[in-house]
């Protein structure tokens, strides 16, 4: 979609970030919880662990996490270059940072001591806000995680209902990273069949959401 407008462009970016911050708060109660790896970890995590890297070589998971997101990126690149907007480097540099303040404010309050009563619904919550705020930055269509395109590409290229597509790409990535090593906990298995339909749910109230900033930010329909 064309921006056409400063204040449209600015509330669009504004909401991405909202989205973000929403999206991040998800995932670090995922985190804290430390019941498991979502999915896509447990691929890096079996990609981080068969692979020989050459010795010497300063390889971490985190580097391998964004040394396949640039691979994605790469790939839609070639495969359809409209998904890669200024969400996605967003995506790709604030995660981090953002997951990082919320573990400070959270650590104290859910951690791997705290009773597994409190970690399950906790680690559900998290996938809900996840989903939620997955959904907004989807919706804003200026781009999406890495990770996240994979479902949504697959999704819109497909006909087929995101909800369903984001089970197959979790559970793809799941099997696929414990064949290699990877290591399967009780949030795999929550995230893989919780986060997908969650966001099928939110979707339309999403784009409604995000179609009012547009409009508000003075976004014209073009026939």
């Amino acid at each position: 979609m064309t921006l056409k407008r400063p204040r449209e462009f600015a509330l669009r970016v504004l909401l991405l970030l909202v989205g973000l911050a929403v999206a991040h708060l998800g995932v670090t109660l995922f985190l804290q919880a430390n019941l498991g790896s979502d999915p896509f970890n447990v691929f890096i995590q079996g990609l981080f662990r068969v692979i020989p890297w050459p010795e010497g070589l300063p390889v971490t998971h985190g580097r391998v996490h964004m040394a396949v997101s640039f691979l994605i990126i790469l790939i839609l690149l070639v495969v359809d270059r409209s998904y890669v907007r200024i969400g996605t480097l967003l995506c790709m540099f604030l995660g981090g940072p953002i997951i990082d303040v919320y573990t400070i404010l959270l650590e104290n309050i859910i951690n791997a001591q705290s009773p597994l009563a409190l970690r399950i619904p906790v680690l559900a919550l998290g996938c809900v806000i996840l989903a939620f705020g997955m959904t907004i930055v989807i919706k804003l269509e200026a781009g999406t995680g890495p990770n996240d395109l994979v479902a949504v590409v697959i999704s819109d290229k497909s006909g087929r209902k995101f909800g369903v597509i984001r089970i197959l790409v979790d559970v793809g990535f799941a099997a696929i990273g414990f064949a290699l090593g990877g290591t399967l906990g009780l949030d795999t298995v929550i995230c893989a069949f919780l986060v997908g339909p969650t966001a099928q749910v939110f979707l339309p109230w999403s784009e409604k959401l995000c179609s009012r900033v547009v409009a508000w930010g003075g976004e014209r329909p073009v026939n």
